[in-house]
Formats: structure tokens, C-alpha cells, sequence
């Protein structure tokens, strides 16, 4: 899965000049909370969100008057207040690389770029999207999470040992060194076809421990 596959493409955009209350609106209108900013030439030179604009924005205890505030907003421009320096990315970037990025510089959007120009933009919401979809979050089944050995073959012979009683997998998350000792992985499967006696009776044999199980 590749940022392409889960990005908005063609994302909805504002001009530096634009005013503060012109960016809100833009973005209450289109329900979007974030709006990269184009210069005349289409040329990606920052980024607004949300938060930024509300930040801007005169507080309720504010001493202006209500004559005063929309003027002083109305000059208040985008270029003034969006982050000029960016963190972009390419559509063809794997989306867990896309995931580490925001995590570790704790950015809630990233541009997304191809050859220069901006083709779409991904948000946490999009790859909590991603995740949902992974795990299989909107399918019926049963959900069970255990704890494994992260020996070469084990989730193969998980896959087989489910596969093998007519069970379907439909989600699938594998976690490192977060069993209950820190040593083990911990694997989650949506499987479909199962009762929950059936399946927990089919990966004893190849799993370490069996830590929960549900069905959803």
C-alpha cells in the first residue's frame, strides 16, 4: 500500500492572499481541516490548518469591539500565519513510511508531490483509514489477538493452521516486541468461517499464547 492508494488527490487549495476568514470558511465549506497554499504559478509554497487560523483568530475575551473585529481580520492574510517550512513526500512512498514521518515529527498532513508540483495531500484520518481497513475494523468476524514467536515461518503456519479449518483470513496486524514479556509479537486476525472455539482449537498448536478473543 503506497501514499497514492490512500492520499486525497487533487486537495482543495488557497492562495496566500486570502484572509483569515476566507481559509475558514474555505475549510468549513469543503470539511477540510487542512489547505496547502499555491502562489500564482501553482507553486506549493505552505501549508494552513485549522488551528492555525483559529489561533489567529481574536479570542472570546478579547477587548475589540464586534466593529473591530472583522476589519482587523480581514487584513489578516494566509502568508502571514501558514508554515512556510514543509515536510513533503512522493505518491509512490510505501504509506508506513508515510505513517513514521508524521509520528516522528508530529505533523498531522503531508503535501504530496510529483515531480514538483502537489497532487494531493495525506492526514492522520487517512491513515487511521488505512489501519481500520488492515485489521479488517468493518468486517464481521472473530478477532483474536495472541502472542507468537518471531521465528522465521510463524505466521505462515498461522496463516496454514486457519486456513487448514476452512477459516478465511480478512485482517491482518503484526506487532514487535510487544507481547507480554516485551520478547513475543503480537499477531491480530480478523478471521471469517470460525466460531470462536474453532479457531482458538486451530492456533494453539502454533501460537504462544492466546490473549483475546472476540467476536465483532
Amino acid at each position: 500500500m503506497f501514499v497514492r492508494d490512500k492520499m486525497t488527490a487533487n486537495p482543495v487549495t488557497i492562495q496566500p492572499e486570502a484572509s483569515v476568514p476566507e481559509a475558514l470558511d474555505l475549510m468549513r465549506e469543503k470539511k477540510v481541516r487542512r489547505l496547502p497554499v499555491l502562489d500564482a504559478h501553482g507553486k506549493l509554497i505552505g501549508m494552513v490548518s485549522e488551528k492555525d487560523l483559529l489561533y489567529a483568530s481574536p479570542s472570546p475575551s478579547t477587548t475589540l469591539s464586534s466593529w473591530e473585529i472583522p476589519s482587523i481580520m480581514a487584513k489578516l492574510k494566509v502568508d502571514s500565519i501558514m508554515t512556510k517550512k514543509l515536510v513533503t513526500i512522493l505518491e509512490d512512498l510505501p504509506l508506513e513510511e508515510a505513517a513514521r514521518i508524521m509520528v516522528d515529527k508530529r505533523i498531522g498532513g503531508l503535501p504530496v508531490l510529483r515531480d514538483g508540483a502537489l497532487v494531493g495531500i495525506i492526514t492522520e484520518t487517512d491513515i487511521l483509514r488505512a489501519l481500520l481497513h488492515l485489521l479488517g475494523g468493518r468486517r464481521s468476524g472473530v478477532r483474536v489477538t495472541a502472542s507468537i514467536a518471531g521465528a522465521k515461518g510463524t505466521v505462515a503456519a498461522v496463516a496454514g493452521a486457519v486456513a487448514g479449518v476452512g477459516g478465511d483470513i480478512v485482517g491482518l496486524g503484526i506487532s514487535d516486541g510487544a507481547g507480554p514479556s516485551g520478547a513475543e509479537w503480537l499477531l491480530t486476525l480478523k478471521v471469517q468461517g470460525l466460531g470462536r472455539e474453532a479457531l482458538v482449537h486451530a492456533l494453539k498448536p502454533v501460537v504462544d499464547e492466546v490473549l483475546d478473543v472476540r467476536e465483532t
